[in-house]
């Protein structure tokens, strides 16, 4: 049986669009419960309140609000890429969605005062955005290779130069699981601001990849 084809502009298509669009919001708003209120004594001077579990907690909110939305946006992009979605791309993003609500819990693992200094959070936190940047991969590439995408917007060499691009940032979190275990929880999230540098790199590429994407054919 044919997977069932949502047309662009048409009403099942921006239905899909409003519901995972709901879902990053809900998950981007949902990050502020994992900071939690310090105790009064917390509250008598700055430095107290500086010494309280709080500034690992905003820091922790503030990176994964940063990473929802970039993802969000790497959603956004992906869609306007389509002509059409099919019940195989609603799969592929609800599956995309589902690592995106996690992120709450595990920011929440990441930065409590309980479990924050331990390798497993760190690895799990990892864990989590990796899985949720192969699943927009594995969407991306589902779309091309279903022929969802709009014609001439990716193009065979501008998908495999964008393909790389996309690796490096699951690439980064997954080899931070071990250097959490063999290295220590600092060097791991030392790891992660590696992105800073490659994230540059990335644009370069991108920018590769629509250059190739206007080049004329010869």
């Amino acid at each position: 049986m044919a997977a069932r084809i949502y047309r662009r502009n048409s009403t099942e298509f921006d239905r899909g669009v409003q519901f995972f669009d709901a879902i990053y919001g809900f998950a981007i708003t949902l990050l502020i419960t994992t900071v939690h209120l310090p105790p009064t004594a917390a509250w008598r001077s700055l430095g107290s309140l500086f010494g309280s579990a709080l500034p690992s907690e905003l820091f922790g909110f503030v990176l994964s609000f940063v990473v929802i939305a970039v993802f969000w946006r790497e959603n956004y992009l992906l869609v306007s890429s389509l002509k059409a979605m099919d019940s195989v791309i609603l799969v592929a993003n609800i599956v995309c969605a589902f690592f995106i609500v996690l992120i709450t819990f595990s920011t929440q693992a990441l930065h409590a005062p309980s479990t924050s200094g331990l390798p497993l959070p760190v690895d799990l936190y990892a864990l989590n955005i990796a899985l949720a940047s192969i699943a927009q991969i594995v969407m991306f590439a589902l779309a091309q290779r279903r022929g969802l995408s709009i014609p001439a917007a990716v193009p065979r060499s501008g998908w495999w130069l964008r393909t790389v691009a996309r690796v490096v940032v699951p690439a980064v979190f997954l080899l931070s699981i071990p250097v959490a275990f063999f290295w220590g929880v600092q060097a791991a999230q030392y790891s992660w601001a590696s992105l800073l540098v490659f994230v540059p790199l990335i644009r370069l590429v991108r920018r590769a990849g629509n250059r190739a994407t206007s080049a004329p054919v010869t």
